[in-house]
Formats: structure tokens, sequence, C-alpha cells
């Protein structure tokens, strides 16, 4: 995510809560909250070796199964 810079600067008759009042809303309009709370939670997609080694789990573990279930171990 690019840096974005939002600057406010204080009016002079302005008092403290106006000015933080217009920062908060600036970056509301900018969404760069949305976009970071967005990404929070974001995972990394599986790398292929794992994808693999997971589907050969499931083959062994399948293979296991129909095993047991010929011999009548389970139902």
């Amino acid at each position: 995510m690019g840096k974005t810079i939002i600057e406010v600067r204080k009016n002079p008759n302005e008092n403290n809560q106006s000015v933080l009042r217009r920062f908060s809303r600036r970056m509301q309009e900018s969404s760069i909250i949305q976009k970071v709370k967005g990404s929070r939670y974001s995972e990394r997609k599986a790398s292929k070796l794992k994808i693999k080694k997971s589907a050969l789990k499931r083959i062994r573990r399948r293979v296991e199964i129909e095993k047991l279930r010929k011999l009548g171990k389970i139902k």
C-alpha cells in the first residue's frame, strides 16, 4: 500500500476539536482505514508443495479407510 499524506492545518480562530474532526473526516474520505482493516486478516495462498502434500495425505487416508471397510473393521 502506498503512502498517503493527509495534512490538516489549524485555522486562526479554530479550536482543537474541530481540527481533529476535520482530520477524521479526511481520513474517512481517503478510505485508508477501510483498506487497512480489510487487509488485516488476509492470508497468503498455500504453496504448491503444501497443496500437493495435503492432496497425497487425503489420498492415503482414503485408501486406508477403504482397506479397513473391506476388512470389516469400520462401517
